[in-house]
């Protein structure tokens, strides 16, 4: 019994050694992968840093993001991009929480990307830095400041629902800033899956020259790997990991098919330049890399968008969208020189993407860090900055330290001396720059246009539960308000609520998640509300006259102005129209200031008031008294005693809504959007059996609406929204609101 005992023992313990063993070899190999990575990385810096200089020439460098309507793929495509190019050793999944980009806590419970994650990686020797953006329209500031500093975007398409609201709006952000783009079809594996079908819809929606540069081979679950038109070869892939690559000749059944879609891709190519035209015409073929010198030329001028498929999820496709990364999307010496104004002559100044050239970055964006504070993303398009130098931030003319400089990859960053020309990097512990500001040279100043943010359509109160939560939750906000400019705070003067406002509900969820689970703060949240806007119908008079005298000097302003409808998508103009000499021009701007914030708070129910013009008519001042203040409340004086004589009426956001809904369930759901005050612009046939509805609704009317519409089409139809314009309030439901905030109002 004792020897059966001590031989159990024996192979229990050998056991569990084996074990242990085997895990410790596995921890072992997975951080030798990690390190051999790590160190290559490493390496390609410390030399940059020895030589200070840049490791990779403006033509081998590449700034680009990924956009797409949510759910196109998008962060899974990064991810096998990352894997591909030997940045990250394995793939993490979006389902799983384990995607590298999804690094928010709110982003891993959601499967959704929230922020735009910044990253970089090596492939046929360029530096690809990487920009993932979020497909949910709350977050389309992370779009619209991504785009701002880019030079290429890939555009993904769902295979299956092909060009996709969000598609859309994110074509219009990229055609607004000017950024090259290619188009990347992707879940070829899934059910209903159809590249031709998708290829022609965005043609026709986005009004491009769509060229096709690959072509399935297969489709839905017999997809296979992509024909490449350039070479006329088939690519197929020979493992689950997507790693093992052949080339070989294209199926006999789909050779017409490729023939045919690549006497397009030539003709395309040929146009755009007379030397390939020329050739095309005497040969009727192009070599390979006239064909992608084409390519190139067209995409960077926006005359061809070339189409490329595959299936990231399944490892599929991805190698060719790095060759065409590589090979179509312009360095940052490809594009046009930046353009600023001199602040100091007002002179339009350039500069080109060059090291030698003046220092210029403009910081896009703005992050918390619990470790190291503020991070300020920023591009740089000219000159070097090295750690230790200063910085002038010519928006608000101060001076800042660079004391740190990192290299970004998603939440993990690396510590590196100086950045050059057309790179991306972040810079711990700015504390005057925010996001849209120019930092430059300050012997050589320019400031870069700002960035362009929408107003928020959606609010919510949000008060402390105690006294110690006060200070936090201020701190909270003021750290929140530096990251997101498109959410703004303001304090309701009768109950002492703060309300803050944002692009939509899920927006309004994230920020307020965050100040309870990131900064710690106990609150109490009110449901969400609409943010209105206050407007005037016609052109009336306003006088203002501020007095005071307390013994010693007083305060003395007076002024008169004539407010007018402003019907141009302006929210404010300021005209002076005094005759010179008939105040003290320092007094203008204080006047101008007034007039500004007076409109905040506006006349019926103190929501701001947009689209109206404010003349200066008139006004008068004491030689003593006289002071800036004293003019900016006489300011504020004219335009409330304006508005109470002219009619104000409320304008409220509408959304355009889009419904994707079975047939079957068409008529309840028409029925439900007309029960909301909505209005039906059109609907289409898509693929499937499935109507897609367009149409216009009243934010008031769409709290819910995601429960409604599940419950009426049993949780089939999906729909997505996003801000249209502000639109008259019709009289009746006006009334209703006002007698609601007015009824509190009379309660306190």
């Amino acid at each position: 019994m004792e020897t059966f005992l001590r031989k159990s023992f024996s192979d229990f313990l050998m056991t569990h050694i084996l074990r242990d063993c085997r895990m410790m070899s596995s921890v072992m190999l997975r951080e030798y992968n990690e390190n051999v990575v790590r160190s290559s990385w490493e390496l390609s810096e410390m030399k940059a840093q020895v030589n200070q200089k840049p490791e990779y020439s403006l033509q081998s460098t590449r700034n680009i993001g990924i956009a797409a309507h949510i759910d196109a793929g998008k962060t899974t495509t990064t991810e096998r991009i990352l894997f591909y190019s030997g940045r990250v050793h394995r793939m993490g999944e979006v389902d799983d929480g384990a995607a590298t980009m999804d690094w928010m806590v709110q982003e891993k419970e959601r499967g959704i990307t929230i922020t735009s994650a910044v990253t970089y990686c090596q492939w046929r020797d360029h530096k690809i830095n990487i920009i993932d953006t979020p497909g949910h329209v709350d977050f389309t500031v992370e779009v619209e400041r991504s785009m701002r500093v880019l030079d290429g975007l890939i555009v993904i398409f769902d295979a299956v629902a092909g060009v996709q609201p969000q598609s859309e709006t994110v074509w219009r952000q990229a055609d607004r800033y000017h950024v090259p783009r290619i188009a990347y079809i992707n879940k070829m594996d899934r059910t209903g899956a159809n590249f031709y079908n998708v290829l022609d819809r965005f043609r026709e929606k986005m009004k491009v020259n769509a060229v096709a540069v690959q072509l399935p081979i297969g489709d839905e679950s017999r997809f296979e790997g992509v024909i490449d038109l350039i070479s006329m070869k088939a690519i197929q892939y020979t493992d689950e990991l997507g790693t093992n690559l052949v080339k070989e000749d294209i199926p006999e059944d789909l050779v017409s098919q490729a023939t045919l879609y690549r006497e397009i891709l030539l003709e395309a190519v040929a146009e755009q330049d007379e030397e390939l035209l020329d050739r095309y015409y005497e040969s009727h073929t192009l070599t390979a890399e006239e064909i992608i010198r084409g390519l190139r030329k067209g995409t960077i001028s926006y005359s061809i968008v070339p189409v490329l498929c595959g299936a990231s999820l399944k490892n599929k496709g991805v190698q060719p969208l790095l060759d065409a990364v590589v090979d179509y999307l312009p360095s940052p010496a490809d594009v046009p020189a930046v353009i600023g104004i001199n602040p100091d002559k007002r002179l339009e100044v350039t500069r080109k993407a060059d090291f030698e050239e003046p220092f210029s970055a403009l910081a896009f964006k703005i992050q918390s860090d619990s470790y190291v504070g503020k991070l300020t993303y920023f591009r740089v398009y000219s000159g070097t900055l090295n750690v230790g130098s200063s910085v002038y931030n010519a928006t608000h003319k101060k001076r800042e330290r660079v004391n740190r400089i990192l290299r970004l990859h998603a939440d993990r960053r690396e510590d590196i001396s100086f950045i050059g020309a057309g790179d991306l990097a972040a810079l711990v512990g700015m504390r005057f720059t925010r996001t849209g500001d120019t930092l430059c040279d300050e012997k050589h100043p320019i400031l870069l246009e700002d960035i362009k943010f929408p107003e928020p359509v959606i609010s919510v109160a949000i008060e402390p539960r105690t006294k110690a939560d006060q200070d936090k939750l201020s701190d909270a906000i003021n750290r929140i308000l530096d990251e997101d400019p498109t959410i703004k705070m303001k304090t309701d003067d009768e109950t002492g609520q703060i309300l803050l406002s944002g692009m939509g509900e899920l927006h309004l969820e994230i920020i307020i998640d965050r100040l309870l689970r990131e900064f710690n703060v106990e609150a109490n949240v009110g449901k969400p509300q609409v943010a209105y806007k206050e407007a005037i119908r016609r052109p009336s008079r306003g006088e203002g006259k501020f007095v005071k005298q307390t013994g010693g000097r007083g305060l003395y302003g007076h002024v008169v102005i004539e407010i007018e409808p402003l019907n141009n998508g302006q929210r404010f103009v300021f005209l002076n129209d005094l005759p010179p000499g008939t105040i003290p021009k320092e007094f203008i701007p204080a006047i101008e200031q007034g007039l500004r914030e007076s409109i905040e708070t506006g006349y019926l129910i103190g929501y701001p008031v947009i689209g109206i013009t404010a003349t200066l008519l008139g006004a008068s001042y004491h030689e003593v008294d006289s002071t800036e203040l004293a003019f900016k409340i006489a300011a504020s004086i004219a335009l409330k005693n304006a508005l109470s004589t002219t009619e104000c009426y409320l304008k409220e956001p509408i959304m355009k809504v889009v419904v994707e809904t079975p047939e079957q369930y068409l008529g309840e759901v028409i029925g439900d959007l007309n029960s909301r005050r909505g209005r039906i612009e059109r609907m289409e046939a898509l693929p499937g059996g499935i109507q897609a509805i367009y149409s216009h609704v009243p934010l008031a009317q769409m709290f819910g609406y995601a429960t409604d519409m599940r419950s009426l089409s049993q949780g089939r139809a999906i729909f997505t929204s996003e801000f249209a314009q502000y639109s008259e309030v019709p009289k009746p439901i006006q009334e209703e609101i006002m007698e609601r905030v007015y009824g509190r109002s009379y309660q306190h």
